[in-house]
């Protein structure tokens, strides 16, 4: 229809044709919504079967396809398609952060260890790993922001491969078709080889499909180890898992388990599109058509798994003894024991060294770190004194945490009152 109004507006079609052209497109669009329209196999491909159909009914239809290749369409409308589904996934990640947040909200006090190397390491609070996710997919929305930018560039009107004599108003059509700068100003490809042949764009969306796919499939891997009955910090509604066909006792957290699954799959569709492109020669090749179920996949994939596992974070609930249990290991504190001595004038590495020793001190005689007496500190070190021991306070410990980004008392609830309000903002 863009084409048709550029091709009024140039002469090349009178109103009377324009006007037919597009009552006739807008009859046989309706007729493909309803399931109504009759696919030619004969006719190739989409494009040939709608200006077929048109000409039988429009006889001016057969202009349409002036100054027009299909190498030119099929790259307008993937870029069409692309950028519809960067916006539908950006506002899906808006609905997984919401998710995540409310998440942490509804669990404010509850604090767990946080690990390296899958080994304790300090305290954090939940809801401050949770947010470390929040952090991850808004860094893939800014992502897809920047290939929307690039994506939406208006190739129609460079014909096969050389654009055309004709004076074509590309502009115009550009504008209609919504592919616009900040300022509303016609962005439209520059060289008419590249624009037939680029599929940079659907290599970006694949490849952001991808970090997607890691950050869900680490978010899957701590859900899948919480509420494993080791952890037992969460349990998952019966809604996202199953049971086993044997052991009756089981239920197993499948969509997790999928969603970290897909990833593999995702990763293919990028590697796949990589592939194909790699040793094309100039300009469109029929090679490109194998670029669509790899894009319409990693699109369905990402897609679908960012929804269920917003449906799933709905369906969480936190086990708060158990959380507080792992919390309370004093070992955890560790390295508030250090910056203890750090304060009292010690370099750190000779603090470091002091609290390892206390800690193999601890280990032999069979005692936690909070239940050996204030000498055995001051015999790995003199400037303990017996306030120390206050350092095993937890929640004392987490309030200490104060500086940007510390999974702190007061800067996790305000990064959960920040995120609240981005969130709250963006709807």
């Amino acid at each position: 229809m863009a084409h048709a109004a550029m091709l009024l507006r140039i002469g090349l079609l009178t109103t009377a044709e324009e006007r037919a052209i597009v009552r006739g497109l807008e009859a046989i669009g309706e007729e493909i919504k309803l399931g109504k329209f009759r696919w030619k196999p004969e006719l190739e491909d989409v494009h040939m079967n709608i200006e077929a159909e048109l000409t039988r009914r429009v006889p001016a239809g057969a202009k349409l396809h002036t100054a027009r290749s299909r190498n030119d369409q099929v790259a307008l409308d993937m870029r069409l398609w692309v950028r519809e589904r960067l916006v539908e996934l950006a506002d899906e990640l808006r609905a997984l952060q919401s998710a995540l947040v409310s998440l942490g909200a509804a669990n404010p006090r509850v604090v767990i260890p946080g690990y390296t190397h899958l080994q304790r390491a300090q305290p954090v609070y939940f809801a401050h790993h949770l947010l470390a996710y929040v952090e991850m997919f808004d860094r893939d929305r800014e992502r897809l922001g920047d290939c929307f930018h690039r994506t939406n560039v208006c190739p129609l009107g460079s014909g096969a491969i050389a654009g055309s004599t004709l004076p074509l108003d590309r502009e115009f059509v550009a504008e209609m078709l919504g592919f616009v700068d900040a300022k509303g100003r016609a962005r439209v490809s520059q060289n008419s080889m590249d624009a037939v042949s680029d599929r940079d764009f659907a290599v970006e969306f694949c490849s952001i499909g991808a970090m997607i796919a890691v950050h869900l499939s680490r978010l899957a891997e701590d859900i899948i180890l919480w509420a494993t009955a080791e952890f037992r910090f969460i349990s998952i509604s019966d809604a996202y898992t199953t049971g086993s066909s044997l052991m009756p006792q089981k239920r197993n957290p499948d969509i997790a388990e999928l969603t970290r699954g897909k990833t593999g799959r995702v990763f293919g569709n990028l590697v796949s599109l990589l592939t194909l492109l790699k040793g094309l020669p100039m300009t469109y090749n029929r090679d490109l058509q194998e670029d669509k179920e790899r894009l319409f996949d990693t699109s369905d994939t990402v897609l679908s798994t960012v929804q269920l596992m917003t449906g799933m974070l709905g369906q969480i609930s936190v086990n708060e003894e158990v959380c507080a249990a792992a919390a309370a290991d004093p070992a955890l504190l560790a390295t508030d024991l250090v910056d203890y001595l750090v304060r009292k004038g010690v370099p750190f590495r000779s603090a470091h060294h002091a609290i390892g020793r206390l800690v193999s001190v601890s280990e032999r005689l069979g005692k936690p770190l909070n239940e050996l007496p204030i000498e055995e500190f001051q015999r790995v070190d003199s400037k303990f004194e017996p306030d120390a021991l206050k350092i095993f306070n937890l929640r004392s410990a987490m309030g200490l945490r104060r500086i940007t980004g510390a999974p702190g008392t007061a800067e996790v609830k305000h990064q959960l009152a920040r995120w609240r309000r981005i969130l709250k903002t963006a709807r």
